[in-house]
């Protein structure tokens, strides 16, 4: 079962517009065919954002927290990075996905996808990474 770390704007496209496909690899997630990854530092920037972009209330904002962890391995990362210079909040994600041993980073930002790989993390896009595992190829 590969392990996985979402970007926040996974979980973002996921709870606010209910897009297909973030919707979709958050169910493989819930469902156990994916062992996600998050931390403390990806979840307070996903309800910083839902509160700041989309005016959501902090007991909405809360009740999503809560509903993430339930289906998500809660990470402490263990190292700290300084790996994309044009958006910091980037290595949040990849000290995560470090941290927790993934085999991949979900996201659809631009200068993550632009790494393409860090150490033996694969960076792909949600779209690639749904068309992978239902071709069988997780791992």
């Amino acid at each position: 079962m590969p392990r996985v770390t979402a970007d926040t704007n996974i979980y973002v496209s996921a709870l606010t517009t209910g897009r297909a496909n973030p919707y979709a690899f958050l169910q493989l997630a819930r469902a156990g065919k994916i062992r996600l990854a998050v931390s403390d530092a990806i979840l307070n920037e996903v309800a910083e954002v839902l509160e700041r972009k989309f005016g959501w209330p902090q007991e909405d904002i809360a009740a999503a927290r809560d509903q993430i962890e339930q289906f998500a391995e809660k990470v402490k990362p263990a190292v700290s990075l300084e790996a994309v210079k044009a958006d910091p909040d980037d290595d949040r994600i990849l000290e995560c996905a470090s941290s927790a041993k993934s085999d991949y980073i979900v996201s659809g930002d631009k200068h993550l996808l632009r790494l393409g790989q860090r150490n033996s993390i694969r960076v792909l896009n949600v779209a690639d990474f749904l068309q992978r595992q239902a071709k069988g190829q997780g791992r």
